[in-house]
């Protein structure tokens, strides 16, 4: 009999423990309001405004690299509405088309749609972050499978935007991307 109290008392440990490194030390457990007042503020009609070029690894659920990849993005706006289309090449010689539209609120609110997320992703802006929430589904070549996503942006002080997302299926990781985006050397030229 001591021995099951023992190992209940243990598995309600290891359990608390997994429950407190999810909600409060992770990478899922970020919230906006940490990065509120926080130096350079993630201005998305500026930062994502017209030619950007965007480099990128992903990461397998074991943390190698399964794929490299450069992007060609061109964001444009109309008042609170834009419109960002992404094409990507990827090592293996692979390429991907998407389209997104984003719509900002006043109050840093942030929903955006493209056809590969189901439904609507919201977020919020604030300070130098924006962080998004979606599902994602992958082409049926990679499955079809329904990931949920958190994606994260951090802009630094070059207005380059760091990017960095975890997808996740039934709360497990399965995938991580890390990329930079930034506007193109003709469009930084212009604006100096």
């Amino acid at each position: 009999m001591d021995v099951l109290l023992y190992l209940a008392i243990g598995a309600a440990v290891v359990a608390s423990l997994a429950y407190l490194h999810r909600s409060k030390m992770s990478f899922i457990a970020q919230h906006p309001d940490d990065y509120e007042e926080h130096g350079h503020v993630l201005n998305l009609r500026e930062h994502l405004n017209g030619p950007i070029i965007c480099e990128g690894v992903l990461y397998g659920p074991f943390g190698k690299v399964t794929s490299r990849f450069v992007a060609d993005m061109n964001v444009t706006w109309d008042g609170n509405i834009g419109t960002m289309t992404e094409h990507f090449r990827y090592d293996d010689g692979s390429t991907q088309d998407r389209c997104w539209t984003l719509t900002l609120g006043n109050d840093g609110s942030v929903k955006a749609t493209a056809p590969d997320v189901i439904g609507e992703s919201r977020g919020m802006a604030k300070g130098h972050a924006l962080q998004l929430l979606y599902k994602l589904k992958l082409p049926e070549s990679a499955g079809g499978h329904v990931l949920d996503a958190v994606d994260w942006m951090y802009v630094v002080e070059n207005g380059t935007i760091m990017n960095r997302s975890q997808f996740r299926k039934f709360g497990i990781k399965v995938a991580e991307l890390v990329a930079t985006m930034r506007k193109t050397e003709v469009q930084m030229k212009e604006a100096a």
